[in-house]
């Protein structure tokens, strides 16, 4: 149990364009939204931990092998999303100088569906299980009591950080409750999911 959660919490706590994106999120969304963003986030980093548990160093090679185009592939996806909340953010600006309120076009399940997929396409994520994998054997557990155990506690450790960060970002669009600034805040984490996106692929 306690390789998992160290597990968990080793790559779900060093915050990167995933994570800047989830507190963004929730700050234009709602809690609830962001919650459950945090959760596809969590369900990736548990599938990995599941890879790692169940598929030893025979997957190794195979993870590997696609971290290359998976990094420009989830480079490209990340920059979209900037673009995408940059725009989303525009015209909420607009629509509430003329409507009075916000509109909030992201489901919970699309959210969840959208942080599942990106985190599944992160190389870092891929990167991490990877060395997992190679690691010593008491990192991926043998037993298959203690591969369940393992793979619930590295979602359980991820899922409470991604929630944590959820958290934090609804708290931020309580306090930037002018549309001034939610639109400031969308830019800059534009702004910086972009950056670390082009830094993926040239770092």
């Amino acid at each position: 149990m306690v390789a998992g959660l160290l597990a968990g919490y080793g790559i779900a706590i060093p915050v990167g364009a995933v994570a800047t994106y989830l507190v963004a999120l929730t700050a234009r969304t709602s809690l609830r939204t962001g919650a459950s963003a945090a959760l596809g986030v969590a369900s990736a980093d548990g599938l990995y931990a599941l890879t790692a548990a169940l598929g030893g160093t025979a997957l190794a090679p195979l993870l590997a092998s696609v971290t290359t185009p998976l990094r420009w592939t989830s480079a490209v996806v990340l920059l979209a999303l900037a673009v995408r909340g940059f725009l989303t953010a525009v015209r909420q600006y607009r629509g509430a100088a003329a409507n009075g309120r916000e509109v909030r076009e992201l489901t919970p399940l699309r959210a969840y569906l959208s942080l599942l997929g990106i985190t599944l396409l992160n190389p870092v994520t891929i990167v991490y299980f990877t060395a997992l994998v190679l690691g010593s054997g008491s990192a991926a557990p043998a037993g298959g009591a203690e591969r369940t155990v393992f793979v619930l506690a590295a979602f359980a450790a991820s899922a409470s950080w991604q929630l944590l960060l959820a958290g934090g970002g609804a708290l931020l669009g309580r306090a930037l409750t002018g549309r001034r600034g939610r639109l400031a805040t969308a830019a800059a984490s534009s702004a910086l999911i972009a950056g670390l996106a082009v830094g993926m692929v040239v770092g």
